[in-house]
């Protein structure tokens, strides 16, 4: 009788899970550090990740080389623009935060952003954050 019960009961919290996970949709960091090749792979993959799943919600972090993509004139390997990348993702619910340790160890005033980028004050602190907080999976291009 008491394993009936503890697998009902295995079955029920894991139903509970499950049926939250399926309500609020995957959540998905995608964490960018080495440049224009790993961004511009990496934001095909969220856009691969919408298509396969238009209720994910994504947020991309850079920091390092990772948020050079989100300047402003900033331009793919091939010569296209980040910034109708980054507008058309966002427009999509895609969220984009650069690292303020980044930006002022490489003398980047924040204006030479995107206007869909938000400043945090630490990139890997807000990949931690994202997963032990907010239950993002982690995701690197």
């Amino acid at each position: 009788m008491k394993q009936w019960i503890k697998a009902l009961t295995a079955a029920f919290v894991l139903s509970l899970g499950l049926g939250a996970q399926a309500e609020d949709g995957i959540k998905a960091v995608y964490h960018m550090t080495d440049g224009v090749e790993q961004a511009d792979r990496g934001l095909r993959n969220v856009q691969n990740h919408l298509n396969a799943d238009a209720t994910a919600k994504i947020v991309v972090v850079g920091h390092g080389k990772g948020i050079d993509f989100m300047l402003d004139g900033a331009k793919t390997p091939k010569g296209g623009d980040f910034a109708g990348l980054i507008s058309g993702l966002a427009a999509k619910g895609v969220e984009f935060r650069a690292c303020n340790n980044t930006l002022k160890a490489r003398n980047i005033d924040p204006s030479q952003l995107v206007l869909e980028a938000k400043v945090v004050p630490s990139g890997v602190a807000e990949v931690a954050r994202l997963q032990a907080k907010e239950g993002f999976v982690y995701l690197k291009p």
